[in-house]
């Protein structure tokens, strides 16, 4: 017999506790129920159960030149890092494949540090007589000559950038200001300056002249405070750019540009709603996303926005409402099709085939772990509990 409590551990399956809050009401006065739970919660509150990020994916099933292929830029050196930190038998791999695109741009601090961690890497298979490495865990020699060189390059650069600004400002040149301000920002990011990168792209909003360069602040914005899990700021930024005219009136058929540009706005929303445990309005803004015009690797890739999407829709959506936004739904349908697991699942669950629901989530489980972005992962198993329970309260 189920207990109507929820544990928000990441346990490898259902964990059912009847000490831990979230409560549920008792099942009994929950039989034939159709609304949704309501499962959005305060991530200050019940700190002592937010779950243990320092779990292990064993023999992990994943392509790793395909999987970084789906990102750029610093999401895609992070989801490298994440990837070496959660699974051991390819950690050699993700930290190699990380420090060559580190050093494609002018993140010296990074390429350090990533160094450091396959060294020790190496120095751990070294120590553990069993130890099978999948490939060889050879770090290369640390670079201190690039590392030099670029550390001399990047300062040239930015006094290069200030000075041209300054040149900008004393002709008084709006549009020369604006994208001024945007190169410094591009340049501090690909140093790995965040805090200044953001401060220069929310510069240039004083000399924005059109609706398109309001909407080019707001997504560079946007990506620097996702980076920096600002999630308050994301939210307020995808507001200010949805309120612009080129998008907020035209309701009907969009151009290609602004359903682009609409997509990634949603997908920003999603992730700062589900960084924020709200799954309900996360759900709905993934599924705002257009298949054909996601494209986005600077946060996220199309397969995250079928699970993130997917994933939440299930915690938190009747049937009703599964039915008409996912199941008929012409649009998410193609995000599916790159997760047929997960399509499998939520089809089942419509279906009330719980036996078969709970095999495929737990045969899937493990391996998501490995492609949803850190901080989102240890929602991972509250939202899988979610979703079993819900559909067993929602049971004839």
């Amino acid at each position: 017999r189920l207990t109507p409590y929820l544990s928000l551990a990441p346990a490898r399956s259902l964990s059912i506790s009847p000490s831990l809050s979230p409560s549920l009401p008792s099942l009994s006065l929950l039989q034939g129920a159709v609304e949704p739970m309501q499962i959005d919660a305060d991530p200050q509150e019940d700190q002592q159960n937010a779950p243990d990020t320092n779990y292990v994916v064993e023999n992990p099933t994943l392509d790793l030149e395909q999987f970084a292929s789906s990102y750029s830029g610093l999401m895609r050196i992070e989801r490298l890092q994440f990837i070496a930190q959660h699974c051991p038998q390819l950690r050699a791999e993700a930290l190699k494949m990380a420090l060559s695109f580190v050093q494609r741009t002018f993140n010296v601090d990074v390429y350090e540090e990533i160094h450091r961690r396959l060294t020790d890497a190496k120095r751990q298979v070294q120590g553990v007589p069993d130890a099978v490495p999948d490939g060889p865990v050879e770090a290369p020699l640390l670079d201190t000559a690039w590392a030099e060189s670029t550390r001399k390059k990047a300062l040239l650069k930015l006094e290069k950038l200030d000075t041209d600004l300054k040149n900008y400002k004393g002709n008084s040149i709006k549009e020369s200001i604006r994208r001024g301000h945007d190169d410094l920002g591009d340049h501090y990011l690909d140093c790995g300056d965040l805090s200044n990168a953001l401060k220069c792209y929310s510069r240039a909003r004083d000399y924005c002249t059109s609706a398109k360069h309001v909407i080019n602040m707001c997504l560079n914005v946007i990506k620097v405070s996702v980076y920096l899990q600002n999630w308050s700021h994301v939210l307020s930024y995808v507001s200010k750019a949805e309120s612009t005219p080129e998008i907020a009136e035209q309701r009907g058929e969009r151009d290609s540009q602004n359903q682009s540009v609409l997509t990634k706005l949603k997908c920003a929303a999603g992730l700062a709603e589900l960084a924020s445990r709200k799954y309900k309005p996360a759900a709905k803004c993934f599924l705002q996303a257009s298949f054909d015009h996601c494209d986005f690797p600077e946060l996220l890739s199309p397969s995250n926005v079928a699970v993130y999407g997917g994933m939440c829709a299930l915690a938190t959506f009747d049937r009703q409402e599964l039915q008409k936004n996912i199941i008929s739904s012409s649009s998410f349908k193609l995000f599916l099709e790159l997760e047929p697991q997960l399509r499998d699942i939520i089809f089942k669950f419509y279906e009330s085939q719980y036996a078969s629901c709970l095999k495929l989530l737990d045969e899937v489980k493990v391996r998501k772990k490995t492609v949803l972005y850190g901080l989102l992962q240890e929602e991972n198993s509250f939202i899988w509990t979610v979703t079993v329970l819900y559909g067993l309260l929602q049971a004839d």
